[in-house]
Order: C-alpha cells, then structure tokens, then sequence
C-alpha cells in the first residue's frame, strides 16, 4: 500500500505514514477546536486552528497576521475571542517511573513479616 500524502511504500495495516505521519485510510477521529499546548507563540489558538483544518501553522499565523493589518482590525479582535472560548488542550502526564506495570510486584521492597512462614 502507498501514501497518499507522500507516494511512500507503507504496510497493508498501518494507520499512519511512518515517512509523513498522515492518517492513512478511512479512520474517523472526532477532532475538536482546542488551544494546542505544543507549538504556541503566545496562546496556542493559531496552532489550534493548524491542527483541526490539518494546515501549516506557519500557514495559519502568517493569515492571521495579514489580516490583523487591515483596517477593520476584527482579527485581534477574533483571537482574543478564541483565546477565551477555546478550551486548552489536555495536559497529558507521562506515566510514574515509580509503580511497577499491572499485576507485577517488584523484586523488593516487602518486609519478610508481611509472607506467612510455611509449615511443613
């Protein structure tokens, strides 16, 4: 199977381009209007609008500054409405180092009293 984006050879199975990182397939994701916390200038609404119309967002902020200069000036305006209505993206927390995996115990770090002593 081929990229449509970049025209690279990827798996039969893959959902993305591991060359492009595009969506490959019919995978429907429900995106949502958010302020990105990755690849802000100053409150992540340009990013946030790049990332749901799936642009540029140099693309993006070079529009919005374009049109900040005209004479009506209604996108300083918008962008500080945007930047009050978006909601933020989710802080996603890397998962703790210090807890072991579900249903493993470390090597240590039981007291011995903890284990009955078996009777044979």
């Amino acid at each position: 199977m081929y990229c449509n984006h970049c025209g690279k050879l990827i798996q039969d199975d893959a959902n993305v381009c591991a060359y492009c990182g595009k969506t490959i397939g019919a995978t429907v994701v429900r995106k949502r209007l958010m302020r990105m916390r990755t690849n802000r200038k100053i409150a992540g609404v340009c990013a946030g609008f790049a990332e749901y119309f799936d642009l540029d967002v140099t693309l993006v902020r070079v529009i919005w500054l374009i049109t900040a200069f005209m004479p009506i000036g209604l996108s300083v305006i918008g962008y500080l409405v945007a930047w009050i209505v978006m909601p933020e993206e989710p802080l996603l927390l890397p998962a703790s180092a210090s807890q072991p995996p579900l249903g493993q115990f470390p090597s240590s770090g039981f007291p011995a009293t903890q284990y009955p002593a078996s009777q044979s």
